[in-house]
C-alpha cells in the first residue's frame, strides 16, 4: 500500500522524535507491499524489553558472576499511528505478518551481539528466537508521542 502524505508526515515526526528526543540510532524507514503502512526500525540507547523467563535466567547467571550480565540494546520495530485512527486486530495482525521477529541487522549491531557469550542459556530469548513485537508510536494532535510495546500473541506476565 502506497503511503499517503499524512502517513509520511507521521513517520517523519516519529523518526525525528526517536532520533532527537530519545537518542535512537541506525533509524530507517521500512516499506514493503505486504505491510499496511511504513514502519521504522532502529536501535534504542538501552534495551526496551526483557522476557520474564530470560529475566529469571539472568538472575541465576548473575549469582555466579562478579558483574551484571551485559544487556546490549536490540533493534526494534516502530509503528507510527495517530490517536484518531481506528486500528483493528486484523490490521495489527497484517503488520505482524509482514515483519520478521528482528529488523535487518547493521554491521554495528552484529559485531555487538557476537562479542558476548554464545552459549548462555539466557540468550535464547534474543535475536531471531525472540517473539515478534513492535513499539507503537501513538501521536496526538499536539505532536505528543506515547510509546507502547505490543507483542504478537500472548506473553507470559512478569513476576515481582
Amino acid at each position: 500500500m502506497a503511503p499517503t502524505e499524512e502517513t509520511r508526515n507521521l513517520t517523519k515526526l516519529v523518526l525525528e522524535n526517536l532520533e532527537f528526543q530519545h537518542d535512537w540510532t541506525e533509524l530507517q524507514v521500512h516499506s514493503t507491499p505486504n505491510l499496511p503502512r511504513d514502519v521504522i526500525f532502529g536501535l534504542p540507547p538501552r534495551r526496551l524489553y526483557i522476557h520474564p523467563d530470560e529475566q529469571i535466567e539472568i538472575i541465576k547467571a548473575e549469582k555466579n558472576r562478579d558483574e551484571p550480565m551485559p544487556q546490549p540494546p536490540e533493534l526494534e520495530w516502530v509503528l507510527p499511528l495517530h490517536l484518531s485512527e481506528k486500528w483493528t486486530v486484523q490490521r495489527f495482525a497484517a503488520v505482524f505478518d509482514g515483519l520478521e521477529a528482528v529488523p535487518p541487522e547493521s554491521s554495528t549491531t552484529k559485531v555487538a551481539e557476537e562479542s558476548h557469550e554464545q552459549e548462555a542459556r539466557w540468550k535464547q530469548w534474543r535475536g531471531p528466537k525472540r517473539g515478534k513485537r513492535v513499539l507503537l508510536a501513538t501521536v496526538q494532535d499536539d505532536s505528543t508521542i506515547v510509546y507502547y510495546l505490543m507483542h504478537d500473541g500472548i506473553v507470559k506476565p512478569r513476576q515481582n
